[in-house]
């Protein structure tokens, strides 16, 4: 049975308000890594093959996995993140209402940056709803056709939307599906007869353990 293992990336720089600085883990997002790692083989998880983006966010979280054991590690670029700095400031041009400073209002900012975007409302951006749902999907599927196990290590906004399709999420509960998507956490889809089906949501074993409640971060 085709089994697709996708992880969030640790966390990353998030004093950062550009896409270039945001772009690399945290001192936490390197141990959040690691712990997922020894997880992983503590609980005897197998894969058969490896994936991850080709930011840097993602390698490194691969990197500190240990996730090139399992398999070589193919990086491919089609599982990047939506550029969310670039998509607000397309926003804000558009609608006038800047990238939230507060964790909070993102709540209500994402769901309407959304819209616009999918909507076709935003100029200068480095890439169409469209052109991110087409990418990410066609890379779903290629991994899907190879493998029987996979562990893709990738970003929220990937998780996502896969969840917006097999669950067939209107564009308030995607945004809100991905601002609830933690760091480290996993997420597997089954493909049950010709389609992927979600099985595990979120999941954060590896920092339920007592000393690590503070590592569980959306942000």
């Amino acid at each position: 049975m085709t089994e697709i293992t996708l992880v969030r990336h640790g966390q990353a720089n998030s004093n950062s308000t550009d896409e270039h600085g945001y772009d690399k883990l945290s001192p936490l997002g390197h141990e959040q890594a690691a712990w997922l790692g020894t997880h992983l083989r503590d609980t005897n998880r197998a894969f058969d093959s490896v994936y991850c983006g080709t930011l840097r966010r993602h390698i490194e979280t691969a990197s500190g996995m240990q996730a090139a054991d399992y398999a070589p590690v193919t990086q491919d670029a089609r599982l990047n993140e939506l550029a969310y700095f670039d998509l607000s400031n397309a926003f804000e041009a558009y609608s006038g209402q800047p990238i939230p400073t507060q964790q909070a209002d993102f709540v209500a900012h994402m769901p309407r940056l959304f819209e616009a975007w999918m909507d076709g409302h935003l100029q200068n951006i480095p890439e169409s709803f469209a052109s991110f749902e087409d990418r990410v999907s066609q890379a779903i599927e290629d991994i899907s056709a190879r493998s029987d196990r996979a562990l893709v290590i990738t970003s929220g906004g990937v998780i996502g939307l896969m969840t917006r399709q097999v669950l067939s999420l209107d564009t308030d509960n995607y945004a809100r599906t991905c601002l609830s998507i933690m760091n480290s956490s996993t997420h597997r889809f089954t493909k049950i007869g010709p389609k992927l089906s979600l099985s595990q949501f979120n999941n954060i074993s590896h920092l339920e353990q007592i000393g690590r409640h503070h590592a569980q971060t959306h942000i």
